[in-house]
């Protein structure tokens, strides 16, 4: 099962940590938040990585290299100097991409089955699906409008009507669903998602599990909590 993690970013919300690092290797009792991520998913069946990096890559590549340490398969996709967003940079690793994956976050550690939900979208038919949470606005702001099994709005800025549900941080996509978009391109999540969502082609799979993230130092902190006094993940 192939894992496409989105690394690229400045992680401005979480300086100074990320003044000298890349937010995936800010570190929690001596490893970074990457390595907890990326055994997360090991777990649930993921044995080939792509990351997607781009703000200070070469700290990730030393550290991870070609994941044999760790008895994985990773290989990367560099944006370069041009920041591309989230689905800019899917866009642009499109060659190392298998027919269905799924594609997550270098900041997000979400507990999910991932095979039963890789299992699921591929009976769909569909070219995506968008893993959502019920959130009603609990764990920062919900963002998505879900009806009769589809996503059928999705929109970080401006809420509407009945946006109880929050993206979870983890979709399920086709390869085709990136269609004939042009590496290189600059491409926002919302319009990429839009694109589908238009076509009927999102479907939305729930999950009942609330989501952790290191996005802004009171997440990271929640984060670290976790970690201490679970051996599992190597805490205390």
């Amino acid at each position: 099962m192939q894992a496409v993690i989105l690394a690229g970013g400045l992680g401005t919300r979480l300086r100074p940590y990320t003044n000298d690092l890349p937010k995936p290797m800010v570190r929690i009792h001596g490893k970074p938040f990457l390595e907890y991520e990326i055994m997360l998913l090991a777990r649930s069946g993921a044995d080939d990585f792509i990351l997607c990096v781009g703000y200070l890559a070469q700290s990730i590549v030393d550290y991870f290299g070609d994941g044999s340490k760790f008895e994985l398969k990773i290989r990367y996709s560099f944006e370069g100097d041009k920041l591309l967003g989230p689905s800019g940079a899917l866009v642009k690793a499109k060659p190392l991409l298998e027919e269905a994956f799924f594609v997550t976050y270098g900041d997000a550690y979400l507990s999910l089955d991932y095979k039963r939900a890789m299992s699921h979208f591929a009976s769909t038919g569909k070219l995506g699906m968008m893993v959502v949470y019920e959130n009603r606005n609990r764990f920062g702001r919900s963002d998505v409008v879900v009806r009769d099994g589809y996503v059928v709005k999705y929109d970080k800025r401006t809420q509407s009507e009945g946006m109880d549900w929050i993206n979870y941080g983890v979709s399920f996509l086709k390869r085709t669903a990136l269609g004939d978009i042009t590496a290189g391109t600059t491409l926002g999540e919302e319009e990429f998602y839009g694109r589908l969502i238009e076509q009927r082609e999102l479907v939305a799979f729930e999950t009942k599990s609330r989501f952790y993230e290191i996005g802004t130092p009171e997440s990271l902190r929640e984060f670290e909590k976790l970690v201490t006094g679970n051996s599992e993940l190597g805490g205390a």
